[in-house]
């Protein structure tokens, strides 16, 4: 399929990589130059701008967006409709609010415009391992890019079949879902970036403690010095605790055990606070997930080691660069 990718950044270039290796077309536009320039030259095509983009597309036209949630995607979606015809489509694959996508579909439905929500899920190394895709909107247009969505998705790979899902059918097992109507692929997606940040905060406490074994407060007898990096490695063999997460907090141990690089100041980028408004608007006590999220807030006034092995997460799952230790 041919398709135009908005939004350049560690993601979208490497999503637009990752069409054009399974042969889609790719037709793509930055406000960053440079980055345009380097997809050109693995085979893309550059716009110069959003209209010469959908000039570049034949109707009935697909534009995926991967730009941050608010005013630069809002702005995009509006600058689009403008120029696109009935039958065309949006799929905003960032990080939007999905009360957000609700308004935006209804506001293009008299156009006649489709408008996905497709929460992606795979950082900086989606390219090899693909992308967990979460999709709301009409059923029949998701349908319709459904070459797109098996493309990006990691497929089953090595992934063993879950129990008891024989005979299930459905794209779950090839790591792409049609959620429900509007809105729902970035719900979802919400919810599993709160569920991230518990998971992350859960281990990051967890490394605290057992690097703090050490310390001269605990009486001698009870006093450890303990090899964090490699207890990190073990739990990642066989261990109940084992996940993606624990082999990027392996790996950034083995490459800066005291993790010296990271100050701990931690980042959110919004789902976690929206997951948690949700939690209210639904009276469900989610009391991890708050509190994961209220850490992140308390970790950009003063530094731990939990807050650092946070920083070095974050960093080697979507290569978010973090303040340097003393920068």
């Amino acid at each position: 399929m041919k398709l135009g990718m908005v939004g350049l950044g560690r993601m979208g270039s490497n999503m637009a990589r990752r069409l054009m290796r399974g042969g889609h077309e790719c037709v793509v536009f930055d406000v960053n130059r440079t980055a345009v320039e380097q997809l050109c030259a693995e085979g893309a095509r550059g716009a110069s701008s959003l209209v010469d983009l959908l000039r570049a597309l034949t109707p009935p036209r697909v534009v995926w967006l991967m730009l941050p949630a608010g005013d630069a995607t809002e702005q995009t979606v509006a600058a689009l409709s403008d120029g696109m015809q009935p039958g065309d489509i949006i799929v905003d694959g960032g990080n939007s609010y999905y009360k957000d996508d609700v308004r935006r579909a209804t506001m293009l439905r008299p156009k006649e415009i489709y408008y996905l929500d497709a929460g992606t899920s795979g950082g900086v190394w989606g390219l090899e391992r693909g992308y967990c895709l979460m999709i709301g909107g009409e059923r029949d247009i998701a349908e319709r890019l459904d070459p797109i969505f098996r493309t990006l998705a990691p497929g089953r790979a090595n992934i063993p079949r879950t129990p008891g899902r024989d005979g299930a059918g459905g794209t779950a097992e090839e790591g792409y879902l049609y959620c429900g109507r509007s809105g729902t692929g970035h719900f979802v997606k919400m919810v599993h970036n709160g569920i991230e940040y518990g998971l992350m905060q859960s281990y990051a406490e967890g490394f605290d403690i057992l690097r703090n074994a050490s310390s001269a407060d605990l009486s001698a007898e009870y006093r450890f010095d303990l090899n964090v990096a490699d207890i990190a490695e073990i739990w990642r063999r066989g261990s109940v605790v084992s996940s993606w997460l624990l082999d990027l907090a392996a790996m950034a141990l083995v490459e800066d055990p005291a993790l010296t690089h990271y100050t701990g100041f931690v980042q959110d980028s919004g789902e976690g606070r929206w997951t948690v408004v949700a939690a209210i608007e639904e009276t469900i006590p989610a009391d991890v997930l708050a509190t994961a999220l209220f850490k992140r807030f308390r970790s950009r006034l003063e530094h731990t080691f939990a807050e650092k092995m946070l920083s070095a997460m974050r960093n080697k799952f979507g290569g978010h660069l973090e303040r340097p230790s003393g920068g």
